[in-house]
């Protein structure tokens, strides 16, 4: 499976490595490492044709335009490894994006991650996952309590994350909008 996933800007980004910094000293939590850019994922999926799926990007990018979401608060996805995340409250401009994305890639896949249907997806900043646990919740939350988690984030890119071992490794990167020249003299 790979990850179709939009790196954040760079404040956004210094931000959650901070947070991610300060949760492994506090708490021994590195699992969210594993993808080592913080990013907002849009969907995973299961497909054949690399090559389809990049010329697809970056079209798609070619003719998108950057455009800002909101964060606030932070929520939890439960269960023996439990997730703690920043939620991204959803816009128009990120539910076409997300829809465009995965209605067309959905015609090249042969799976799609389920939690990334639009009915089903909830926009997030991963903060930790994979190895927390229920008993940590409290302190990890009280700690966390102590930050404002009410951001502007400008999203200018998608990227293919990839699972190389034990991580998830940006595969390629592609920015919307139109390229500038440079022109050298």
């Amino acid at each position: 499976m790979i990850a179709i996933a939009s790196l954040l800007d760079r404040q956004a980004s210094e931000r959650v490595s901070e947070l991610t910094e300060l949760l492994e000293k506090k708490f021994g939590l590195s699992g969210v490492k594993a993808t080592p850019y913080p990013h907002l994922t849009l969907l995973t999926a299961e497909v054949a044709d690399m090559e389809e799926l990049k010329q697809y990007l970056e079209a798609t990018c070619f003719e998108a335009q950057n455009f800002t979401v909101r964060t606030t608060g932070l929520g939890i996805f439960p269960g023996e490894h439990p997730v703690i995340y920043i939620p991204v409250l959803r816009t128009t401009p990120l539910n076409q994006l997300h829809g465009r994305l995965h209605r067309d890639i959905s015609e090249m896949s042969t799976e799609m991650g389920v939690y990334y249907n639009a009915n089903m997806w909830l926009p997030h900043i991963t903060l930790a996952l994979g190895d927390t646990t229920p008993e940590l919740l409290g302190p990890v939350l009280s700690y966390l309590c102590r930050y404002n988690f009410n951001w502007e984030i400008t999203l200018d890119n998608l990227v293919i994350l990839q699972k190389c071992g034990d991580y998830f490794l940006k595969d390629e990167e592609f920015r919307f909008g139109r390229p500038e020249l440079s022109f050298k003299a």
